[in-house]
Parts: C-alpha cells; structure tokens; sequence
C-alpha cells in the first residue's frame, strides 16, 4: 500500500483534495496532512510516506521548498494555481501537477501516473526546485480561470470580469452577462491577479478596475461602488477606504 502525503493550508482544498484521493486511489493510505509547508515536512521526515501531493503556495514553508528538502526520497506532485510554476516543474521531472480547483478526472490521471513510476526512485528535485525557486514569482499574472458548469468546463478569460465574491465555500465570478462558481479561495486569487487592474475592496471582494464606473459615499462610514453595465453595487470595507481617495 502507497502512503501519501498531502500537504494545503486551505482548509476546503484540503478536504476536497483527501476526499477525492480517496475514490481516485482506494488503495493508497493518506499518513499525514499537513496545513502548511513546515509541519509537511516534519511529517514527512517522521512517516516518509512515499508520494507528497505539495500546494506550491504555504505558510512557513512553500511546496517548492519543502520539495527541495524531500530530494529524491517522495515522488511529487504539485497543486497549484499557477501553470507558470508546474509547468517547467513537470516538464522537468514531476510525476504531475494539478491545477486548482483539482477535478476528480484530472486527478485520477495522475494517479494512473504515480503508480506507474511508484517502484522506480523518485527524481532528484533539489536542482530543479532551486531553479524554479530563484525564478521568484511567476513572470506573468493569472490570465483565465477554470469553472466548472455542470459537465463541462468553461475557460474564463480574466479581463471580463467584474468582480469576484467569495463566500465560506465558493468564490462567484460575475462578468458582464453571466456568472459562474468556483472553489478557488480568494486569497489565492489576491495572489494571482494584477494588482493594477483588480483591486480587493473587502474580505469577500475583488473588483475590476476597469469595470468601476464611480465610488459613492452614503455616510461617513459606507461606500459603495456602482459598475458599468451592472446593476449590482459592492460595498467597501473601510480598511479599503483609501483607495478612492483623490490624489
């Protein structure tokens, strides 16, 4: 029996992506799951399960470091939310890399892979990994987004979004003339996003700039933005305040 790592600081991410190993790989045994990339590898060192599914973004450690320190010893797959990253990764030895939201289909797929390569010696990442670590953060922004719509998939190009609103489950993304859910986290959105062009004005919000058509003050203590060709306003929180103040 394989024993897997899994290692995401996102708590619905986490739960997501152990319940689909699950059906993906009933007969691989999750030792451990981390919250974030420093008890993943006290973990590690401790069980040395021999796969580590590795969210590239942590706390304390990122999934390229703690995979740099893995070496050889764990074949390794990514989940991530920047292809800039997995890509160059996987091209250059990874058994996989998962883009998030993980689809069971494309998940199952790399697993198929994992146990093809199980018996033979994980590859060495501490090279790779130093390369990718000095590339520092990915050269290009999130340019599109993946949602799920039923049985299909629908690619989102990020410039034609209003805004984005999460909730304790889903983020929504409203454009223009039709919206859509997914479970990316907002915060990995902040992170991927042009800030220049996507401004997050509260904790459940990330606005277009240039879907903004004007900031109206109704109190000393309310803001709220109305849209170009949306009839939905969004309230600003007041830590966010600052950012319609003129020059």
């Amino acid at each position: 029996m394989s024993r897997i790592l899994i290692a995401e600081d996102e708590p619905l991410m986490r739960e997501r992506l152990l319940a689909q190993l699950q059906v993906a790989w009933p007969d691989g045994e999750v030792v451990a799951v981390a919250k974030d990339g420093l008890q993943a590898l006290e973990q590690w060192r401790q069980l040395r399960p021999q796969v580590a599914f590795l969210d590239i973004r942590m706390p304390g450690k990122s999934g390229l470091e703690v995979a740099a320190e893995i070496g050889d010893q764990a074949h390794v797959v990514f989940v991530t939310a920047y292809d800039e990253y997995a890509i160059p990764a996987f091209e250059q030895g990874a058994v996989d890399y998962l883009v998030k939201p993980v689809e069971p289909e494309r998940l199952a797929v790399a697993v198929q892979r994992i146990q093809k390569r199980i018996g033979a010696a994980p590859p060495d990442w501490s090279a790779v990994v130093a390369g990718l670590l000095n590339r520092g953060q990915p050269a290009s922004k999130l340019k599109w987004i993946r949602a799920s719509l039923g049985n299909q998939t629908r690619v989102i190009d990020v410039a034609d979004v209003l805004f984005f609103q999460s909730d304790a489950k889903y983020t929504r993304i409203v454009l223009r003339d039709s919206e859509a859910l997914v479970r990316t986290p907002l915060k990995e959105l902040v992170e991927g996003l042009d800030p220049e062009s996507f401004w997050q004005v509260h904790r459940g919000t990330i606005v277009n700039v240039a879907a903004i058509d004007r900031a109206v003050r109704e109190g000393p203590e309310k803001l709220v933005l109305h849209l170009k060709g949306c009839a939905e306003k969004l309230g600003v929180s007041r830590q966010y305040f600052h950012l319609f103040r003129q020059g």
